[in-house]
């Protein structure tokens, strides 16, 4: 019988089926940070219960920490005595944790890749939503909540449902300055912020086939903001070429079985999905968001839809977004000031996105008003970005490359937006204060958002480029 990627990975995974309910579901690796992990530990602590397979948990610090002088205590409480439980409960249960001076710290779905831990056809969760990143690699990886953190600790199991399956075709060439950041906006503009909802998704065709790693990551890490559960592209010579060798990564005689069944893992010919969206590759043009959902998004060219181009019923809330972003509709977002650049989160903040902002801006200077910040998702991102001179070219340009950490993302440590100002971020949300109280956030590639660090505001990035 034909199976999907996501079949053959599901099948295998599945330690018990329960008649008309959900399944026991095992899981190969668990990821932790300082969040969502103390209440966990603090229910199995309460029921007497130790860690069932810590040599299948990787804990990082990233979502609180602070990006600059990481040597010195953390300022804010919270944060600290997040970190500091983090660190307690790691000690206690025996868990490999990579903290603030650990060469191999950094936001845990940036990490988990470049480590070699992420591999194809295994399972993956954490308590963060964009643990669907690492479905990139093709694998089952999705975020889950505290009490399911504490299930997995306790047990290396989950109770799931399987989800409906939906494959999102991009064929074709991408245009000049279009990334995949592009690609992801433009499909979650085209199927709303809901369009995925009780779905995984696989991305497929030549345009998938065509990127890097680090560009497929991109992709996956932004499916949940279509709703889905979790997205996934099937692993291929790409996959196996950026695994090999890495420090985690499966080496030897081991290498060579791993690979064998690796290559086994793509949906077949006759597989059949719930769902299927077929997308030109030249119809997308560099995206950015205009709204507080990552739905709300158009090409850098167009103008934000006007009251008689949306749906009745989503008028008051269309209305609602736009006062708070300080837009109104039929503007054009393009030449739109901005305050702030945020190059960095799980998203857009690997060497190769590190690599195009400052191939673009060499030579140039930031615009004098604009504020830039520049946050490497590891330490490894920020040893190599400092190794081939990143941070000299950024520094000409009035840049300057942070410490590690989620930063700006979230509202969540020092990096806030300040109320009413505009940021255009590489990051994957724009909820109304998701960068801080009140602060306005645009969503774009690491492309986009460099050229606004030079010019001071949206600009399309296809006017810059040779």
């Amino acid at each position: 019988m034909s199976k999907t990627l996501f079949d053959k990975i599901w099948e295998k995974h599945v330690v018990k089926q329960i008649e008309g309910g959900p399944s026991v579901f095992y899981i190969d690796t668990h990821f932790i940070h300082e969040v969502t992990s103390p209440q966990a530990f603090a229910g199995l602590n309460k029921r007497g219960i130790k860690v069932f397979r810590p040599h299948q948990v990787v804990a990082t610090a990233d979502h609180n920490v602070p990006t600059l002088n990481q040597h010195l205590p953390i300022k804010e409480e919270l944060s600290r005595l997040q970190v500091e439980a983090l660190i307690k409960n790691c000690a206690e249960h025996g868990i490999e944790l990579y903290g603030l001076g650990h060469p191999y710290q950094g936001i845990v779905h940036v990490i988990g890749p470049e480590l070699g831990i992420t591999q194809p056809g295994k399972t993956y969760v954490c308590g963060d939503s964009h643990t669907s990143t690492h479905g990139a690699f093709g694998s089952i990886a999705f975020g889950i909540g505290t009490s399911e953190v504490e299930m997995v600790l306790a047990t290396q199991c989950l109770m799931q449902s399987k989800p409906k399956l939906m494959r999102i075709h991009v064929d074709g060439v991408l245009n000049k300055g279009v990334v995949s950041k592009d690609i992801i906006l433009y499909i979650i503009s085209k199927i709303s912020a809901s369009g995925a909802t009780g779905y995984a998704v696989e991305f497929a065709g030549s345009a998938i086939r065509s990127l890097s790693m680090e560009a497929r990551m991109t992709i996956c890490n932004m499916s949940i903001e279509m709703g889905a559960r979790c997205g996934l592209i099937a692993p291929d010579e790409t996959t196996f070429n950026y695994i090999k060798g890495r420090p985690l990564a499966p080496k030897g005689e081991l290498w060579e079985t791993n690979l064998t069944y690796w290559k086994t893992l793509y949906s077949d010919a006759d597989a059949t999905f719930d769902s299927e969206i077929f997308i030109k590759a030249e119809d997308i043009e560099p995206m950015i968001t205009y709204g507080t959902n990552p739905g709300m998004g158009i090409g850098v060219s167009q103008h934000i839809p006007s009251l008689n181009e949306v749906d009745a019923k989503e008028k008051t809330s269309f209305e609602k977004s736009l006062h708070y972003m300080g837009l109104q509709p039929g503007e054009n977002i393009k030449g739109k000031k901005v305050d702030y650049v945020f190059i960095g989160s799980c998203t857009n903040s690997r060497i190769e996105d590190l690599r195009m902002v400052a191939s673009f801006v060499k030579g140039k200077k930031k615009a004098q008003d604009v504020e830039v910040w520049i946050v490497p998702g590891s330490k490894q991102v920020e040893a190599q970005a400092k190794q081939e001179g990143i941070d000299k070219v950024l520094e000409e340009a009035g840049f300057m490359l942070r410490q590690p950490g989620c930063s700006a993302c979230l509202g969540m440590n020092e990096d806030k937006i300040p109320a009413g100002k505009y940021c255009i971020s590489t990051s994957n949300r724009n909820f109304e204060g998701r960068q801080g109280p009140n602060a306005r956030t645009f969503l774009a590639s690491p492309l986009s958002a460099a050229v606004a660090a030079i010019t001071g505001k949206v600009s399309d990035v296809r006017e810059f480029l040779n």
